[in-house]
């Protein structure tokens, strides 16, 4: 039964939308949807039937994950090839849900969260990221960069973003393994300090700073941003891909919170991934739901305008907003490539379910970032210093300080 319901809809399929794919049965029997398939699918069994004959890209992901499917061919042909099919599922999954503006985003929630996502092993991130271990958008000024480059010269526009000066006290929101802070003390000369909650991150992080000898100008704490006390603590505040943990719901908390901790004529740069739904959907096709699912617990993703307004009803005032959707989508891409060279290693590190999860995120997301599912944003803004001028700025008139050679 199951078998001649296939049979139908990828007859179907290939009347309407043929494709480069070919459909292998748990009987052995297989049928191709093209004249030169560059994908196998292959069902295990029976019961995979039903993710093929309502496809979308949450079902498709769930049957790979879960080893009830397998796949052949190049990852980025396979993603292609998996649009596709939820393409041809129902429309209206071409939608993302709307925010559910649910009470989520607890300390403890959130500390859940950023575990299960970043404490596989800090080996399993090497393998992968560049020597840096940079866990966010690279930049590419000229496009042809190697990824190690256009990860430094990522750090370098953030701290030029900030107009860093030696002595300055900087605040990294979501440090990482420290790389930006280790940067902007080393080649600005400033004081930092980085929070993250990932006890991996905390760990390694520490090390990196006692490796550099720069342990009495860099400080990480394991410590949520909520709990970071003060007033007008820091002359300058950035944050790498981290709001997106943040949920929609506690935007203006967090950036009330920026604004506190951040002096008067002061700068912040805020780097994180946006909605492309100017009603902050999630993405459609099903694939926020596998992102939601099995990769980021909790995650929510504001369209830009939804931050720009929270962030200026908190008392910043927005100075440069650039997108960098290409340079993601590129650096994407380069940690797919990397990914899947090391696959054998990644799998053993990890286990075969978590690589599979990661090979269709990674993968994914430079599909999804190349076609504008997604954006990202550098946001930079001040907290406005009131003088006998007005409201002042540390900002020169033109942004020619962020080209300088």
């Amino acid at each position: 039964m199951l078998e001649k319901q296939l049979m139908r809809f990828v007859e179907d399929l290939r009347q309407k939308q043929p494709m480069p794919l070919r459909i292998t049965l748990w009987n052995g029997s297989s049928t191709a949807l093209s004249e030169a398939p560059r994908v196998e699918l292959k069902l295990r069994q029976a019961g995979a039937a039903k993710y093929l004959l309502n496809p979308s890209l949450d079902r498709l992901g769930e049957a790979f994950v879960e080893g009830l499917v397998d796949v052949d061919g190049d990852i980025r042909d396979v993603i292609a090839v998996a649009e596709g099919l939820a393409q041809h599922g129902d429309a209206e999954r071409g939608l993302g849900r709307l925010p559910g503006w649910l009470p989520r985003h607890t300390r403890k929630s959130d500390r859940k969260a950023i575990e299960y996502h970043y404490d596989v092993s800090n080996e399993f991130y090497s393998l992968w990221l560049d020597p840096q271990m940079l866990y966010s958008c690279a930049y590419f000024p000229e496009g042809d960069e190697d990824l190690a480059t256009a990860q430094t010269l990522k750090l370098e526009h953030i701290c030029r973003k900030l107009m860093l000066s030696p002595g300055q006290t900087l605040l990294d929101i979501g440090c990482g393994w420290g790389a930006l802070a280790i940067h902007a003390a080393r080649h600005h000369g400033a004081k930092v300090v980085g929070v993250t909650l990932s006890t991996n991150q905390y760990e390694l992080a520490r090390e990196r700073v006692r490796q550099a000898g720069l342990e009495g100008r860099v400080e990480i704490r394991l410590q949520d941003y909520r709990d970071i006390p003060g007033d007008a603590v820091f002359d300058r505040i950035s944050s790498v891909g981290m709001f997106e943990h943040v949920g929609l719901k506690n935007l203006r908390g967090y950036f009330d919170i920026v604004h506190r901790l951040l002096e008067p004529g002061g700068i912040a740069l805020n780097h994180g991934i946006t909605s492309s739904d100017s009603d902050s959907r999630s993405v459609g096709l099903g694939a926020g739901d596998f992102i939601d699912r099995y990769v980021f617990p909790d995650g929510e993703l504001p369209h830009v305008s939804l931050a720009i307004r929270e962030l200026s009803a908190a008392g910043l005032e927005l100075t440069d907003a650039e997108s960098l959707r290409r340079h993601y989508a590129r650096t994407l891409g380069f940690w797919s490539d990397g990914f899947e060279k090391q696959l054998p290693r990644l799998t053993e590190l990890a286990g075969e379910r978590r690589a599979r999860i990661w090979r269709v995120y990674l993968a994914g997301c430079a599909y999804g970032f190349r076609n504008g599912w997604m954006n990202i944003y550098q946001l930079q803004a001040i907290r406005p210093k009131y003088g006998s001028n007005g409201a002042e700025s540390p900002l020169p008139m033109s942004r020619g300080y962020l080209y300088r050679a």
